[in-house]
């Protein structure tokens, strides 16, 4: 293969690239996209995290039975959520990818990345018609014209980038096949809009047909990489052509930026966080007439209807952030993130995402005992997968544990236990809520989000057993072998390291 096989070099130096260089850069009328890029971030992962507003806003009168036909509603848009959820993933995993190509930017470039992300700012609009409207064609329409757009710029990007190649990437842009380059990122980059194309059309006539193009859009590059395994298997592996390309690919086979990862899933959890207190500004606000007439000028009295909401708030927030400090307890030790590892966060993202769900279904319609348990597991559910996924992500770590984690994470390793137990705490303790409301029919909402709160202190209490534990263990050890002590004890380092 006569093009670049090791990209990463060239991208660090783009990344820690001297003083000089930006200014001589600027002069030039070009820049680094560090930047743009943290712009770009913070918006897509805002817009992946508001497409659970229109879910959560969904009206059901207090007197409403909790049964099959309201069930059905809540299931039917969080499914439609998801799938929106991960079509963002991908325009966020698409841009991440372009702008490894495109390494600096201009004028023309910065105004195209915001005609890019403008389209993208109109996604929740359209996604809130599908909701509201499943049946409809408009909505389905509308959604894949957006998708179909931002396709159509990212190409008009990388058109661009490629008529002055003093913007790409240097390894690509000093290529004798970037003709070749331009072709293969272009047939990537339209594949996506171009099912979003068909779905479009299908939603005049047959809208389930839609759904499925567009799910097809999330799974297209595992799909794809299945059927070239299957491919090599049937056919055997072939050898390259001197001119393949295989930098640029949606497969990734190249892990994407630990760094972005981390800054989008960052955004994720902090507007979900930014998220739950909205409802408390908007809805649990007294009325100065109200605070006069029915308590007498007492706003303590007045507050203290809505401590059920309070308690929720104070509940969901502690889950949002301790969902988060296991995340970047995890990312603390990775070193670059798998293929099946990045799949298994955007889909423990989405679930976090709908935490403002679980926070509205246990705070707002909390009348009934009956209605309320099935809040309460539905709750449950959300932060279960949101956990769930974490753990999974972290089992795929460990499977290729010399490339992805720090060795002080690695099984024997100074946190691995640690490690596991973060982040098997909170499946455990949505598993235990969540029998508890088919066993315990004194369990209610409160206790719920008691538990909530009382998670951080059942981190502190994990740790501080951990540690005693391995100091007993080091203790036991130091009486079965008072003479030669840990000087030949392999596990040394991890029973004398401080906690």
């Amino acid at each position: 293969m006569s093009g670049p096989q090791t990209p990463e070099p060239a991208l660090s130096v783009q990344r820690d690239s001297p003083t000089g260089t930006r200014d001589e850069d600027t002069t030039n009328g070009t820049q680094h996209s560090h930047r743009m890029l943290n712009f770009s971030d913070a918006l897509l992962s805002i817009i992946a995290t508001v497409m659970i507003l229109p879910v959560t806003h969904t009206e059901i009168s207090p007197e409403q039975q909790f049964d099959k036909s309201i069930q059905r509603l809540l299931a039917t848009r969080i499914a439609v959520y998801l799938m929106t959820f991960l079509i963002v993933t991908v325009a966020w995993a698409a841009h991440t990818r372009l702008f490894q190509v495109v390494g600096k930017i201009d004028d023309t470039l910065a105004l195209l990345n915001l005609a890019c992300m403008m389209t993208i700012t109109f996604l929740p609009f359209t996604f809130s018609l599908m909701v509201t409207f499943p049946e409809v064609p408009l909505g389905i329409f509308l959604f894949c014209m957006c998708v179909i757009t931002i396709g159509a710029v990212q190409a008009l990007i990388v058109l661009y980038a490629f008529h002055f190649p003093h913007l790409l990437n240097p390894q690509i842009g000093c290529s004798a096949h970037r003709g070749l380059y331009r072709q293969h990122i272009l047939h990537i980059v339209l594949r996506g809009p171009a099912l979003c194309f068909l779905a479009a059309g299908f939603s005049l006539f047959f809208y389930p047909a839609s759904y499925l193009l567009m799910a097809t859009v999330i799974f297209l590059p595992y799909v794809s990489k299945a059927a070239g395994w299957c491919r090599d298997r049937l056919a055997g592996r072939q050898a390259p052509e001197a001119h393949s390309v295989e930098f640029f690919t949606f497969d990734l086979q190249e892990p994407l930026s630990k760094e972005r990862v981390e800054a989008f899933s960052d955004g994720v959890y902090a507007i979900v966080a930014t998220l739950l207190i909205l409802d408390i500004c908007e809805d649990n606000i007294p009325d100065a007439k109200d605070v006069a007439e029915r308590f007498h000028g007492s706003l303590v009295a007045a507050l203290s209807v809505y401590g059920p909401q309070f308690l929720a708030y104070f509940g969901s927030f502690a889950t949002v952030g301790l969902l988060w400090f296991a995340h970047h307890s995890l990312f603390l030790h990775v070193r670059k993130a798998t293929q099946s590892m990045g799949l298994l966060n955007t889909l423990s993202l989405a679930f976090v995402g709908g935490l403002p769900l679980a926070y509205q279904q246990t705070s707002a319609f909390a009348r009934r005992p009956h209605d309320e348990l099935e809040r309460v597991r539905v709750s449950c559910a959300i932060i279960f997968f949101a956990s769930i996924f974490q753990f999974a992500m972290w089992t795929a770590a460990l499977l290729h544990e010399a490339e992805t984690l720090q060795p002080a994470a690695r099984f024997g390793g100074r946190e691995h236990a640690f490690m596991f137990a973060k982040l098997a705490l909170y499946p455990c303790a949505s598993l235990l809520a969540f029998t508890s409301t088919c066993f315990l029919s004194g369990f209610s909402t409160a206790i719920f989000h008691l538990m909530q709160i009382a998670v951080p202190f059942a981190f502190l209490l994990l740790r501080l057993l951990v540690r005693l534990a391995l100091a007993l263990l080091r203790a036991l050890r130091g009486l079965a072998r008072p003479t030669r002590g840990t000087e030949e004890d392999p596990q040394a380092p991890l029973l004398a390291a401080p906690c």
